[in-house]
């Protein structure tokens, strides 16, 4: 009998949650030592199912299924190819850095980290599922634990607002996809959720074209596409840091896979048609998240408007429909899932010690955070798309695959590259060089042994898969096929 290493992925952290919701609330040290073991699990199990993963096979793996209500047709059904097989290791990765970002935290660790996991299993799951109705439960879990995470542990000045704010807008993008994968349920008569079932269903032609924004859109929502994308940098901000790793790093990657796997794979006609909004709206993403970005004066404000811009590279990538595009994309989304948790565990690591995330009240921070200082460039050089760093690899083939579609597009989505260059280097001389104003000089300290574990753990993986690339392109080009075979290779 095959080890059931995905539910163990998916419902260990719900579990642990819950044993940690047992731990008596004075004993800080266990509560933490309890997370920092379970997200060491998680982490390498995702590893194992990464790398565990057979090319030469290919298809989906380390598959489980069990017939949980019959009669409505739906399965606890999981399993692993090309695609989501890096987003299960992102999630391991950014779990993992999240708890030890998180170890000074003194305000009720317990139901910290409690939510953290539950959240974390919600993701995993998304993931990880091939049942509409079980990607669709996994889905809300991910959701209700983030609004808490924020209210209640936010920043106090907008922590409720953001938290409303997010939970309406995901809210009401599910509430849309819902009523869409309801309608291709009926449609197709089988009396199942299954997606591979449904992929295999011919759903006529006007069907897709009507129900396809409602599925696509409504997961979109979560991945940030405009003009819906403005919850994600008031969440980002009044988030605490390894929530904000969680927001960016998995969270808005959970809303454009289920966009993918939903909306383009099994309504590929739909996909087609609605493709010249799709890539009209991602390259607003792209130009106006760079472009607001760079008048931000919040250090918070900048990483999320950043993060708008680099996840409408994703739907970019999505809306082409082509190899090049779609393998872009793949990478993108583990590429700037570890970014955006390097920036936003960057940020927190400022703010906790300067207590404001001005940019124009901050600088010199190299000379007393040389670890930071560092792992912020080279997080900015990933994020520019510099050659021999994983934003290279994920940017270029984008930009291939729009290219062959709509030169025009892929000229005006290229000008948020130059953007990007100009807040990034802002950035890095405002807060890191120059002179340290006097209120910093000396209460200001270097940065924990397991702050820099995370930095490096994080630095690490962009630079392995800008420096090898081959250890994750063959892997999403693998899993494309399979779109493509669906789509019809457009």
């Amino acid at each position: 009998m095959q080890f059931p290493i995905l539910s163990v992925i998916v419902l260990a952290p719900i579990l642990i949650g819950m044993v940690i919701l047992l731990i008596p609330k004075d004993r800080k040290n266990e509560v933490r030592v309890t997370a920092l073991a379970a997200a060491t699990l998680a982490l390498l199990l995702s590893a194992w199912v990464y790398f565990g993963y057979s090319q030469e096979i290919g298809g989906y793996q380390f598959e489980e299924q069990y017939n949980w209500l019959p009669r409505l047709g739906i399965t606890y059904h999981v399993a692993v190819d090309g695609m989501n097989a890096p987003l299960v290791l992102l999630t391991g990765v950014v779990m993992f850095t999240g708890v030890l970002i998180s170890w000074g935290l003194d305000d009720r660790p317990r139901e910290f980290f409690a939510f953290l996991f539950i959240l974390a299993s919600g993701v995993f799951g998304v993931f990880v599922a091939q049942d509409l109705f079980m990607l669709f439960f996994f889905y809300e879990i991910a959701v209700f634990p983030m609004f808490l995470l924020i209210a209640i542990w936010g920043w106090i000045k907008t922590r409720e607002y953001a938290a409303m704010k997010l939970a309406l807008y995901l809210f009401i993008g599910s509430v849309v996809s819902l009523v869409g994968g309801l309608a291709m349920y009926f449609e197709t008569g089988l009396r199942t959720f299954s997606m591979i079932d449904m992929a295999r269903f011919n759903f006529p032609t006007d069907f897709q074209v009507f129900w396809f924004p409602f599925v696509f859109f409504g997961f979109a929502v979560l991945g940030g596409i405009f003009p819906f994308h403005n919850w994600s940098p008031d969440g980002h901000v009044a988030a605490p840091t390894a929530v904000s790793m969680f927001h960016a790093g998995v969270l808005m990657k959970l809303g454009a896979f289920a966009a993918l796997r939903v909306g383009i794979m099994l309504l590929p006609e739909g996909a087609k048609f609605w493709q010249p909004l799709i890539m009209g709206l991602a390259t607003v993403n792209v130009v106006y998240g760079a472009f607001i970005a760079m008048v931000q004066t919040d250090f918070k404000y900048v990483i999320g408007f950043s993060s708008v811009s680099h996840m409408g590279l994703v739907m970019l990538g999505f809306s082409t429909l082509t190899p090049e595009g779609l393998t872009g994309a793949g990478i993108q989304m583990f590429s700037h899932g570890v970014m955006t948790a390097l920036f936003f565990a960057v940020v927190g690591m400022v703010y906790d010690r300067a207590h404001t995330r001005e940019i124009n009240e901050l600088g010199g921070f190299s000379k007393k955070m040389p670890w930071v200082a560092v792992a912020f460039i080279i997080g900015g050089l990933v994020s520019m798309g510099m050659p021999g760093l994983s934003g290279f690899v994920a940017e270029f083939p984008i930009f291939m695959g729009v290219w062959k579609v709509a030169p025009i597009v892929a000229i005006v989505a290229a000008i948020s590259i130059v953007i990007t260059a100009a807040y990034i280097i802002r950035i890095i001389g405002k807060v890191f060089f120059g002179a340290m104003p006097e209120q910093f000089e000396h209460h200001i300290g270097d940065v924990t042994v397991l702050d820099k574990v995370a930095l490096v753990l994080l630095c690490v993986i962009m630079v392995a898969i800008g420096v090898y690339p081959m250890i994750m392109s063959p892997l999403v080009a693998s899993g494309v096929e399979r779109i493509l075979s669906l789509v019809g290779g457009a």
